[in-house]
């Protein structure tokens, strides 16, 4: 079976468990022990119908039995207690370490993964891990351990009889055993089921006005229904293959029961046993029921939490960035660039977005990317950010290779704001210092002044602390944009990323954002992606991509008059949207 031998589980499995380590060899030594003073009570209970068969004084042994039977409770309640106790912290440990490795994860690999089924993960699959890392192991030891002390003593008193039973708990034990793997498919069945339901969700959530507008209600409603209603056929499936399982238990033991009273009522009549042993023996197949079962349940379990750490297993086996290399110097001026022979693709089996791409950007000023959609302007964004990884050549900073600077060094350097402008669910003031938390309210201000929303947050109810929405949903476009651009000034970074940012602008704060932009690129290395001609002709240098290659650079007036492609841009699309600009400033 997979289960048994897929070492990379097993590896995280262990993982979880270390840390608690000692509470569980603790706690599972308690519940042993606890088991062990029920093995002991069907030897007083022989001691006590021979007394009873003599006329002897059987006080002191009913005092023994009450004793263990005390001890026994008391000493498993503990030892429960303790698995409890070091259940909830394998939970806790695997869900911060579940947090720390999902966001080192490289950006392509978050992007290939639906966000409902890394919620479900982290929700649903480490709660699974609840039993599986505590009671289904210890019970898998203790469980062993009873059983056979159990089934020793219970040969000490008759083989045949123990024979017999043997006989009845191998045929029974089989059927359950070849139960096990199925409970671990079907639970991992449910588990992804439930994964694909919360994208499903998520998605909806995410786009819930393209959702009403669309009419979509009822037609998502069923998409969601269907995934839920998968998850519960196979949690079904789990639930009937668990119920054949611990049912079986319950079978194996009435069946040796009576197996077991026929052939040692034989036994005891033909005087080969004395009673005692037989009312011994049918008291150990009672008190069997209890490690077996013990087993059996430990071993569905231990199927449906094997099912969720594989799970878990598969994000901790997910590319991630690397560890820190150890480079921070630069200070914080102004950041120059160099581009050497840059060469990118997605994948090994997909085309080039960048083919050579070779460029040096001075410190300070303004550098605009311009180009067709898919040219590779966005992607060179990316790969300074080091969300990607050149496929060759590389990428200098300050003169060090981006690949030997300290990821968080390097980003701390940078402030990028995306064509899409992504808020986070929470207050004004958390966007707005979600990257530089330690930024006073003064320092704040100056931003929205920047930015033109001091406006806006004078008009809201509690100011900075008014509520957002998810994603920004109470901004407008216009207002999340502008949220994004003053968060990146607030970092102070030496290197400036805009890619887009006025394209849901009006004109009077496109106006207005512009002359920030301009004043920014001062002191701060500026690279910001255009389609409107008022923004790339403020730049000191405008870079053309076609088809991810360097095909030109200079100023607007040099490459209107040498490139016939940028001049192209510059009649068309370079145009779209300037004239409305042009009369707010004038």
């Amino acid at each position: 079976m997979r289960t048994w031998i897929d070492r990379a589980t097993w590896r995280t499995l262990a993982g979880y468990v270390r840390p608690q380590r000692r509470t569980v060899l603790f706690g599972g030594l308690l519940v042993l022990l606890g088991g062990l003073a029920a093995a002991a009570q069907p030897l007083a209970a022989k001691t006590l119908v021979d007394k009873l068969g003599t006329g002897g004084v059987i006080t002191g042994l009913l005092a023994v039995l009450v004793g263990l039977a005390l001890a026994g409770a008391a000493v498993r309640m503990a030892g429960d207690y303790l698995l409890e106790r070091a259940a909830e912290s394998v939970v806790l440990v695997a869900r911060k370490r579940f947090a720390r490795r999902v966001l080192r994860l490289r950006v392509p690999a978050v992007q290939r993964t639906e966000p409902g089924d890394l919620l479900s993960r982290f929700t649903s699959d480490t709660t699974l891990l609840r039993e599986v890392c505590t009671h289904a192991l210890v019970g898998l030891v203790t469980g062993a351990v009873t059983t056979v002390v159990m089934v020793v003593l219970m040969g000490t008193m008759d083989l045949v009889l123990l024979g017999v039973t043997a006989a009845v708990l191998l045929v029974v034990g089989l059927l359950a055993l070849a139960g096990m793997p199925m409970i671990e498919k079907a639970t991992r069945a449910a588990q992804e089921a439930v994964g694909e339901t919360g994208t499903r969700m998520e998605r909806v959530l995410g786009a819930f006005r393209t959702v009403k507008a669309s009419g979509a209600e009822a037609r998502e409603t069923r998409a969601i229904e269907e995934g839920a209603e998968r998850a519960w056929r196979a949690g079904v499936r789990s639930a009937r293959w668990e119920s054949l399982v611990h049912g079986s238990n319950a079978l194996a033991i009435q069946a040796s029961f009576l197996a077991v009273l026929g052939v040692g009522g034989a036994r005891v009549v033909t005087g080969a046993i004395p009673l005692s042993t037989l009312v011994a023996f049918l008291l150990y197949l009672f008190y069997l029921e209890e490690p077996i079962g013990q087993l059996l349940h430990a071993g569905s379990r231990l199927q449906i939490g094997l099912a969720a750490v594989r799970r878990l297993s598969e994000v901790e086996q997910m590319p991630a960035e690397p560890a820190p290399a150890g480079h921070t110097a630069g200070g914080r001026d102004a950041a120059g660039l160099v581009f050497e022979d840059v060469r990118f693709r997605y994948s090994p089996e997909s085309p080039e977005i960048l083919r050579g791409v070779d460029l040096e950007l001075p410190a300070r000023g303004m550098t605009a990317f311009v180009g067709a959609s898919g040219a590779g302007k966005s992607t060179l964004f990316a790969l300074l950010e080091r969300f990607h990884e050149p496929s060759s050549g590389r990428i200098r900073l300050d003169g060090t290779d981006l690949a030997d600077w300290d990821l968080a060094a390097l980003r701390a350097s940078i402030g990028y704001v995306e064509q899409d402008a992504s808020l986070l669910s929470g207050t004004l003031r958390d966007n707005l210092a979600y990257g530089r938390p330690e930024a006073t309210d003064e320092e704040i201000r100056e931003a929205l002044v920047q930015t033109r929303l001091d406006g806006l947050v004078d008009r809201l109810p509690a100011g900075l602390d008014t509520p957002v929405g998810h994603r920004g949903s109470m901004l407008s476009g216009g207002e999340r944009q502008r949220v994004a651009l003053a968060r990146a000034l607030l970092r102070r970074p030496r290197l400036l990323l805009l890619d887009e940012i006025t394209l849901q602008l009006d004109a009077v704060n496109e106006l207005a954002i512009r002359d920030v932009v301009t004043a920014a690129a001062e002191t701060t290395t500026v690279l910001v992606v255009a389609h409107r001609l008022s923004t790339v002709t403020r730049a000191d240098r405008i870079v053309v991509l076609d088809e991810g290659t360097v095909r030109a650079t200079g100023t607007h007036e040099q490459l209107v008059a040498s490139d016939p492609l940028y001049a192209e841009f510059a009649a068309t699309q370079l145009l779209t949207g300037d004239s409305a600009v042009q009369r707010a400033a004038g």
